[in-house]
């Protein structure tokens, strides 16, 4: 999917690399993330990014620091916003920090599936939430991607909402996510990501909830007993560039970018559906974790839709319904 292109002047230089996409020159730029290089985001993502770039031979490279090297994703989406670093793989949560009507974009179920999320990036109803993300921050959205549906694990199955019910479930501590919390009947822990292995071995927390690969990476099948396909959420990735680096390069450059984002977005959501399909088959055989397969959706869907109707402020729900709108 191919976004706008709304540029930022940075000013010109010596060398004419100014705003506009005046520049040219050879550059390398930086691309963070935080998953690790066994992980669709990173073999399918960033690593397609940076191939079809060099392939395009406009001068530019691209460097990638996964697994959080250049810190964590609260860290790198200011790092972005100050230009310390070039471009970043972000959820949208993380995004919400410094944009919040971004942040809507993880609600419970705003999502039915990884092709819903792309039908909404590729319409008109995504352009205003980019260009007033881009407007506030100066950084520039170059694409997105689903990184998998949101699941429930933990130590007994979880197939409708008052199963939540005494469990303390770690979410992620962001807004969004304690909203999400709420809306689907859950009593929110916050535990660091790093953190989660031990709190789940230690009892500290009695389930969570990750996409399969976010799962599979952190071995938590080895201190849980099921995992519930609640699909409650569409993991999203947005792929951003910072404002002094997007001006920073050629129309050619840019053109390359936004071509080398699309490849990767036709390659994430097949990568990630394999990856789970051996995951969860590999879980099965060994009884690492029982699927429960039964969960009943629609009880979780109608709940969330109902809370954050009721609770999503006025720009928020705008937002929640451009996206609603764009299901099948």
């Amino acid at each position: 999917m191919t976004f706008p292109l709304a540029l930022v002047s940075c000013g010109d230089d010596d060398d004419g690399e100014g705003s506009g996409g005046e520049g040219g020159g050879d550059v390398t730029l930086q691309l963070a993330h935080s998953y690790t290089e066994t992980q669709p985001q990173h073999r399918c993502g960033a690593q397609v990014i940076a191939d079809e770039v060099e392939k395009a031979d406009v001068g530019v490279t691209v460097e990638i620091f996964p697994a959080s090297q250049l810190g964590a994703d609260a860290d790198r989406i200011a790092s972005v916003v100050s230009g310390d670093i070039d471009m970043d793989i972000q959820g949208a949560s993380a995004l919400g920090a410094v944009h919040e009507p971004v942040s809507v974009l993880d609600a419970a179920y705003a999502f039915d599936d990884s092709d819903h999320l792309a039908r909404f990036f590729d319409s008109d109803a995504s352009d205003d939430l980019l260009q007033g993300f881009e407007d506030e921050t100066g950084v520039h959205t170059l694409g997105a991607w689903s990184a998998g549906m949101r699941q429930f694990t933990a130590n007994e199955p979880i197939r409708s909402p008052d199963d939540l019910d005494g469990l303390r479930m770690r979410f992620p501590n962001s807004p969004q996510f304690l909203m999400n919390a709420e809306a689907l009947g859950a009593e929110a822990t916050e535990v660091a990501y790093e953190e989660l292995f031990l709190a789940l071995q230690q009892g500290t927390v009695d389930g969570q909830e990750n996409p399969i690969t976010n799962i599979a990476a952190s071995s938590l099948q080895d201190v849980q007993d099921y995992i519930s396909m609640s699909n409650h959420q569409a993991n999203s990735n947005l792929v951003i560039i910072g404002a002094d680096a997007w001006g920073g390069l050629s129309e050619e450059q840019q053109d390359a970018l936004d071509e080398a984002v699309d490849a990767a977005e036709e390659q994430v959501p097949g990568c990630v559906a394999e990856d789970e399909e051996a995951t969860l088959a590999e879980w099965e055989e060994s009884g690492a974790m029982e699927v429960v397969d039964d969960v009943d959706v629609e009880a979780f869907r109608s709940q969330a839709d109902a809370y954050l109707r009721e609770n999503f402020g006025e720009e928020q729900l705008a937002v929640y319904e451009a996206v609603r709108g764009e299901a099948q």
